[in-house]
């Protein structure tokens, strides 16, 4: 198991009643009726705040992106919607590359992976998961490759225009895209998992990634809360995972 890592920390204010936990919405022009379930939730959700736990959109390669048609639909859901509620983000395999533009743009917080929550004295760790999935030698491999400052800064100063064709090339590529995606058979790693619950003395985990949403024990005491995947164009899934006081409940988004 490697070391675990550190958490970065989150106090809720006393005064929340609620906060929805989502991820891996794959956002694009081509899920128009995933977009509108999202922004119909952002602008009517009763919660103090929303927690992007990655994967928001299907594809970021540069903030520039932000001046397309539809990326900027989406920064102007998410600064309309930051004006009443605390939106966090944490980034995805999909969208490790938004930056602190976007964030300022959006009205976002950037949350670390993985994050520490501490929810009316709850303590909750979040992340996207992806980092947990040690059984994928080569997703991991990828990953470290592209969260590499250097690297990314070599990609970034690529014309936008090369940063896209060189997506569309991975996405196009089967054995590139898994590589890109992580394997859709790996689970996270348990042990890892609890020595990272351990290191922030949490007993729950919020991850997304895996498109398998549930809830289960990951150990004596330890529970794990799977995000869901969202896709109501090609399917009818759209779960938000909501915490109060009284502990988790899914729901379906608001409208």
């Amino acid at each position: 198991m490697a070391g675990a890592p550190a958490a970065f920390d989150v106090v809720a204010p006393a005064h929340w009643r609620a906060i929805d936990f989502i991820s891996d919405l794959h956002l694009g022009a081509a899920l128009p009726r995933t977009f509108e379930a999202w922004a119909a939730h952002l602008r009517a959700t009763p919660a103090d705040a929303v927690f992007i736990l990655g994967d928001l959109f299907e594809l970021w390669v540069g903030d520039e992106m932000r001046e397309r048609e539809f990326e900027r639909r989406c920064v102007e859901v998410l600064a309309g919607a930051a004006q009443r509620l605390t939106i966090g983000f944490m980034a995805g395999n999909r969208d490790f590359l938004v930056g602190e533009d976007l964030l300022r743009n959006a009205g976002m917080i950037r949350l670390p992976d993985p994050t520490r929550l501490d929810a009316w004295g709850r303590i909750v760790l979040l992340s996207h998961g992806d980092a947990l999935c040690l059984a994928d030698h080569d997703y991991q491999a990828f990953r470290r490759q592209v969260r590499d400052p250097a690297w990314q800064g070599a990609f970034l100063a690529k014309p936008l225009a090369e940063r896209l064709a060189v997506a569309a090339e991975v996405r196009s590529a089967s054995a590139a895209r898994q590589r890109f995606d992580g394997d859709a058979a790996t689970d996270i790693d348990r042990d890892e998992a609890t020595g990272w619950l351990a290191a922030a003395g949490a007993a729950t985990l919020v991850h997304g990634h895996t498109h398998r949403p549930g809830d289960d024990a990951i150990g004596a005491g330890l529970q794990r809360h799977v995000l869901s995947d969202w896709d109501l164009d090609g399917g009818d899934r759209a779960d938000v995972l909501r915490l109060t006081r009284d502990g988790f409940e899914r729901i379906a988004p608001a409208s």
